[in-house]
This record gives structure tokens, C-alpha cells and sequence, in this order.
């Protein structure tokens, strides 16, 4: 997290939708010889927990089970140039939005395995609409339950939420404003809406 104040993001609600909308990030676990990250898509099984899987090939996969773990999800980001805050002797930076989730991580049994496969496809096949959704009854009856046996299913409970929400907010409104114009006519018209979006609470 920023240790700058003016970009801490410790709303429990809005991190949470967040990473709803993001839906994926990286897991690092410490590992015995070293520590290690796997990319995992996610939904959230309640107000507290998180699910993912794994392949049981992911070299992460034996030491997952009772880990703490850190789940980190990145937003929109983009390079600010000095040059668009109209102001001087500015340097350059990096504006982004990103979260920390941590907790302690336990495997799934077998049986709750393809509910958070539904969950998880569900959740994003139902933003593809008007495109009817796809479900495990397309397949070739008896593959699904064949391609899951390579697969762990893992929830984590998350006691630790940080937030890092760097969007300018330490630069006067009209230089915040400017450096966004600059943003978007880069390219990086994500990052530069939420920059003017900030502007609302100057």
C-alpha cells in the first residue's frame, strides 16, 4: 500500500467491488525454498471470503492448503508526465488502483469443487449478455467431472484489506484535471476518468 495517506483505500465495500469487477489477480504464497505467485481468477462466497482454483500441476498447489496468502488485484494505471500538471519543478510518476487482500487460505472438499466453477463462470459469462450463458450441461456428459479431478478448489478468509487508490489527489484540482487530459490522450483514459472523478470530491 502508498504510505501516502491521501491514497488509502480502506473502504471494505467499495475494495470488495473492486475486485468483483477486476474478478483476478495474483495469489503469492512463501513457499519453503522461495516465495511464489500464481494468476487465478476469483469471486467472492460471501462478504469475508474469496474462491479460486488451481491446477494440481501449479507448482504452488502443494503449499496453498493452511497458508497465509496475499491476493493483489490491479486496476486501471498509467505514467503522468510533469509536463501536464501546468506546474514546476514537478517529476514523474505512476497513478493506479490496486488492492491487497490477506488471509488464511484452506482447500475445498471435492464435492463443493464444481459450485465454484459455476460461480466463477457464471459470474463472468453473465457481463457477455445479450450472449446466452454457457453452462457444464454443453459438455459431452461425464468430461466435466473428468477435467476437475486436475483442478483444487480454495477459499480464502480475508482478515487484511489495504487499498491503494494514487489518482493525483495531492495535486491542486486544475493540475489534476490537466495531468488526466494528458492520460487520456495517451491512451490511459481508465485511470484518467477516475482521476477526474476525484475531482467531484476536491
Amino acid at each position: 500500500m502508498h504510505p501516502d495517506p491521501k491514497f488509502r483505500w480502506q473502504d471494505r465495500d467499495t475494495l470488495r467491488a473492486f475486485v468483483a469487477a477486476q474478478r483476478f489477480g495474483m495469489l503469492f504464497v512463501q513457499t519453503p525454498g522461495r516465495p511464489m505467485v500464481a494468476h487465478v481468477p476469483v469471486v467472492w462466497l460471501d462478504e469475508t471470503r474469496i474462491g479460486f482454483h488451481l491446477s494440481r500441476g501449479n507448482r504452488l498447489a502443494p503449499h496453498v492448503d493452511g497458508a497465509r496468502a496475499l491476493f493483489v488485484v490491479n486496476g486501471p494505471h498509467g505514467y503522468v508526465s510533469p509536463d501536464w500538471y501546468g506546474l514546476e519543478d514537478q517529476v514523474p510518476t505512476w497513478n493506479y488502483v490496486a488492492a491487497e487482500l490477506e488471509g488464511d487460505v484452506r482447500a475445498l472438499p471435492s464435492e463443493a469443487l464444481p459450485g465454484l466453477i459455476d460461480a466463477i463462470s457464471l459470474d463472468s459469462e453473465a457481463r457477455l449478455a445479450p450472449k446466452p450463458v454457457w453452462t457444464r450441461n454443453k459438455m459431452t456428459p461425464g468430461l466435466f467431472d473428468r477435467m476437475t479431478g486436475a483442478i483444487i478448489g480454495y477459499q480464502m478468509t480475508v482478515s487484511d484489506w489495504r487499498g491503494t487508490c494514487k489518482l493525483g489527489q495531492n495535486k491542486v484540482p486544475a493540475a489534476r484535471a490537466a495531468a488526466a487530459d494528458g492520460m487520456a490522450a495517451a491512451g490511459d483514459e481508465a485511470i484518467a476518468a477516475l482521476m477526474r472523478g476525484t475531482l467531484d470530491d476536491a
